[in-house]
């Protein structure tokens, strides 16, 4: 068993500064219409780690399975539900190119989705992800 740690303090208005008990930290804080803009808010911050853990996994399964990554990138798009209050779906978009067949680059992928962390999160809470790999190879 692993514990991650995660702190939050207020500093004023909307801002909050989190970290990970270690020594990253990151400033939240609402739009201009509620807050000053200084940083994502929490809910954005959620999709930047989803986007982000796909790439992180992404990169690690390819190198594991010996797959040259030449390009990744990956945009995610996604809905947040008035009546749900949160995010209901998610789109990411994938962009990649690696030294590998179309069919090695395809099982990477399926591998980034079945192991990514963030992304079970996602959706042992209901958000519906659709994801769109498009080769940069082929």
């Amino acid at each position: 068993m692993t514990k991650l740690y995660a702190n939050a303090k207020w500093i004023e208005n909307m801002r909050i500064d989190v970290d990970d008990d270690r020594t990253h930290a990151i400033c939240l804080d609402l739009q201009p219409d509620d807050g000053t803009d200084m940083g994502p808010s929490a809910l954005e911050l959620s999709l930047m780690s989803l986007a982000g853990c796909y790439a992180t996994i992404f990169a690690l399964t390819a190198k594991k399975m010996r797959v040259a990554t030449k390009y990744l990138k990956v945009h995610l798009e996604a809905i947040k539900s008035e009546k749900a209050g949160t995010i209901t779906e998610a789109k990411l978009n994938i962009s990649a190119s690696v030294d590998a067949s179309r069919d090695r680059l395809q099982r990477v992928h399926e591998l980034t989705i079945r192991n990514c962390p963030v992304g079970k999160l996602f959706e042992k809470a209901g958000v519906k992800l659709n994801y769109n790999l498009k080769t940069e190879n082929q």
